[in-house]
Parts: C-alpha cells; structure tokens; sequence
C-alpha cells in the first residue's frame, strides 16, 4: 500500500471515531438525564413515605382540622400518580403547598410542637426537602448538559442517530408553590 492509501485509511479511521464519540457522548449526557430525573423521583417517594406519619401525628391533636389532612392525602395520591417531568414538577408544587398548610396547622397547637415524635417527622421532612432542592438542580444541569451539545455543532447532527432529544427542565410554574415550607423546630 502506498502512502495516499494509509492517509486515506487515517481520515477514515479518525471520522469513524470522531462519529462514535460525538454518538456516546450524547447517549451518555442522556442517561444521566434520566438517572437525575430517578433521583428527583426518589427523594419525592421518600417525602410521600414521611407524609402518612406526619398526618396521622397532627391528626392526634388537631382532629377537627380535615380539610388540610384531605388536602395533604389527595396531593400524596396526585404526586404517587405523575409521570413525566411538567407532570412531577406540578405534583411536587402541589405537595409543598399541602405541607405548607399542615405545618401552619401545627403551630396551632404548642403540644404537638413539643411532641418528640412531631418534631422528628419536622426534621426528616426538612432534610428531604433540601435533598429534593438537590436533585432538581442535579437533573436541570443534567439537562442543561445534554440540550447545549443537541443544538451546538457537531452535536446537532448526531443527535438524531443517538436518537436523543432535548428535554424539559424541571420547573414549578406557580410562583406561589417557588417557596419552600417553613418548618419550625421552636
């Protein structure tokens, strides 16, 4: 074989690799996305599991309180029940306001406040949320990774082949659900 040969050969050799490299890394970009998503949806299983508890606690000492136990009990069963992003995101939204309005009950009520058991679901609920606050930041760098090599060159071109799309970022839309529950440990 002759020299143009072996050029030829390289320029090949090195587009075939320059192609799967573009093609893993977009796979891999859009796996993590969907890892960062599971963890979203981990820590929001997590904050469901806690909720049963905490309801049943301020339940014992604020029985005439209902509505913000049915509130809490239909935004758990909404959350269980969301698939996909904008779907997760609104129930998550919907649930921090539930929470909301049944800590608010709680500092209603100084024995329960006092209540060890209370004050321990308080804390666990407060460690999850700032878990939660992590892995949603964790998905949107995600996917913020993954949709700038989509529309930047030469990603734009091997997306289709990896087939990988851009993907939503995870966002609450009411900007009265943005705060986070206050939870007091007074």
């Amino acid at each position: 074989m002759n020299t143009s040969t072996w050029i030829i050969l390289g320029v090949v050799v090195l587009a075939v690799l320059f192609v799967v490299g573009q093609y893993n890394a977009l796979v891999r970009l859009n796996v993590g996305v969907d890892e960062s998503f599971a963890q979203i949806e981990v820590q929001l299983q997590r904050r469901s599991d806690l909720i049963p508890n905490l309801v049943e606690t301020v339940k014992g000492y604020a029985a005439h309180e209902s509505a913000t136990f049915e509130k809490v009990v239909a935004a758990r069963a909404k959350a269980t029940a969301a698939q996909g992003v904008e779907a997760v995101a609104e129930a998550d939204g919907s649930m921090t306001q539930a929470l909301r309005g049944l800590l608010a009950v709680s500092e209603a009520y100084p024995d329960l406040k006092a209540s060890e058991n209370f004050r321990a679901l308080q804390e666990e609920l407060s460690s999850t949320e700032n878990k939660i606050g992590f892995a949603r930041q964790y998905y949107n760098d995600n996917v913020r990774s993954l949709n700038a090599k989509i529309v930047a060159i030469p990603g734009r071109f091997f997306a289709g082949m990896a087939k990988v799309v851009a993907r939503p970022f995870y966002e609450v839309t009411d900007p009265g659900k943005r705060d986070v529950p206050t939870v007091s440990f007074s």
